[in-house]
């Protein structure tokens, strides 16, 4: 086991219920886009990576692991730059209200929190949402005074499968890459973790990514991270 001080999570799927959390307010954003038109919005929806037949959003999809621009150019791919500038904006917004509004924490996530950190290790969220997102879904949740830094796809140069957030994060706390743990439901979690040469790569199954999906990645597959402090050993 690699000696690990800190601990790099994802934020949708890893703390926060993807499903219950993101359908409603992804959904709204589709029917904005379609101007009203429930179909047109359901297509949309299905293109981001959401699966109407089995009621759940699909793995690595743009909706799953991407950014708000992401979706922005999925969704007006005939909008030039500045008007997808600004519509990526205007996402920003309503997903880090609605997104932090709306959160639905997975099970034991403030409990293991919690004990990571009286453990003492250094905590921070990188995440494909936006900075203002992150922030206030960990103050909704309760959990935001355990964490040292939360890092959008907005913070840093190149967002997830970069390793910016890992860089910055080593920078913020004076730890090694060797040092930190990067936690993720999602295969950019992890491709991240591999061009950041974290300490460890850790999939967790409690988000939209699958054992298959996860497994050439990742060092160990957790069902969540209820399960990580044991994992690592903690007291």
């Amino acid at each position: 086991m690699p000696d690990i001080k800190g601990i790099l999570f994802d934020k949708d799927g890893t703390l926060v219920d993807f499903q219950k959390t993101w359908f409603a307010i992804g959904d709204l954003m589709a029917l904005r886009a379609a101007d009203g038109d429930r179909a047109r919005a359901d297509d949309l929806m299905t293109a981001a990576g959401y699966d109407f037949e089995r009621h759940c959003f699909r793995a690595d999809s743009v909706f799953a692991a991407g950014t708000n621009a992401d979706i922005v150019a999925l969704w007006y791919p005939d909008a030039d730059s500045v008007a997808r500038h600004g519509m990526t904006g205007i996402f920003d917004a309503v997903t880090a209200e609605e997104g932090a509004a709306q959160s639905v924490a997975l099970p034991g996530t403030h409990e293991t929190i919690a004990r990571l950190h009286r453990s003492g290790f250094r905590l921070g969220v990188a995440t494909n949402d936006s900075t203002a997102g992150a922030e206030k879904t960990l103050l909704a949740l309760g959990i935001a005074q355990m964490f040292d830094a939360a890092y959008g796809y907005d913070a840093v140069a190149n967002p997830k499968p970069a390793p910016d957030a890992i860089h910055a994060f080593c920078d913020l706390t004076g730890l090694k890459p060797s040092e930190i743990a990067m936690v993720g439901d999602n295969r950019h979690d992890l491709e991240m973790a591999r061009a950041g040469g974290t300490g460890l790569a850790i999939g967790v199954l409690s988000g939209t990514g699958t054992r298959e999906t996860l497994q050439p990645l990742a060092d160990v597959i957790l069902g969540s991270i209820a399960e990580l402090p044991d994992y690592l050993g903690t007291g």
